[in-house]
Parts: C-alpha cells; structure tokens; sequence
C-alpha cells in the first residue's frame, strides 16, 4: 500500500485490509483509466504516460511465450521466462516446478502460493508439470 504520511484509515481497518490483500493469491496489475491498457509494476501507463492507474487483481495464470536458463550470480540453474497474462501484459518471472530446461513455450503456469524471491522477482510454477499423467 501507499503511504500518503497522514494516517486517513483506523488502525483495525488498515489491517484488516492488509490481511485480505494479502491472502488473495494471485497478481495485483495497473489498468490505465484513460486508455484502458494493462500493465504490471509501472508507475506510468505505456501507452499514454498517464499516472492515472487503478488496481486490478489477477488470478495469476499466464502462458510461457519465452523460456531462458540462467545462472548468472549464481552457480544454480534457474528459469526465466516471459509470460503472457490473459489481461494483456508480459512479465519476466521466475519458474519452478520442472527442471530449468524442461520449460517450454506454451506451458501454463501458476502462482506458487504468494511466493516471490528474496530479489522480488514474481515465481510461478508449472500447472503441468514433465513427467505427470497428462504427458503419457
């Protein structure tokens, strides 16, 4: 949440919100309320540079459209890869649940339970992972 320096709600009410925001699992994403794109972590909309964003929350699922395997500053393997939100926005986010090069492009993923790294990038984890019932 933003903090303004006055405090406009009550002390119970702020943390009643705070719970609930927090116990929905999923993405928080901007809408522009001017041209009505989608985006994710901006401050400013990438259409039209309006500040105007309003909060929308998402279930999470998306589709791999780009797979990497890293290990830059570090010497584990770890995935990156671009996912395509059904809102309309791609982020690069870290994925779990399958080996780093056993994710492909078209793999669905989902959020893995409101984790996210110590460097806060977003994890999310094969919906159908190698080696399950559906690959046989």
């Amino acid at each position: 949440m933003f903090s303004t320096g006055t405090d406009v709600m009550g002390r119970p009410t702020r943390e009643a919100a705070e719970e609930e925001h927090t116990s929905q699992e999923g993405l928080v994403y901007q809408v522009c309320r001017w041209c009505h794109t989608a985006s994710f972590r901006k401050l400013l909309c990438p259409v039209c540079a309006s500040s105007d964003l309003e909060s929308e929350h998402s279930d999470g699922h998306g589709v791999v459209i780009r797979s990497n395997v890293v290990n830059r500053y570090s010497r584990v393997m770890r995935n990156e890869s671009l996912v395509r939100f059904p809102e309309g926005f791609v982020y690069r986010c870290r994925i779990v649940g399958a080996a780093p090069h056993m994710v492909n492009v078209g793999d669905r993923v989902r959020p893995l339970g409101g984790r996210t790294s110590v460097a806060g990038e977003v994890v999310l984890e094969v919906c159908d992972p190698p080696g399950s019932a559906a690959w046989y």
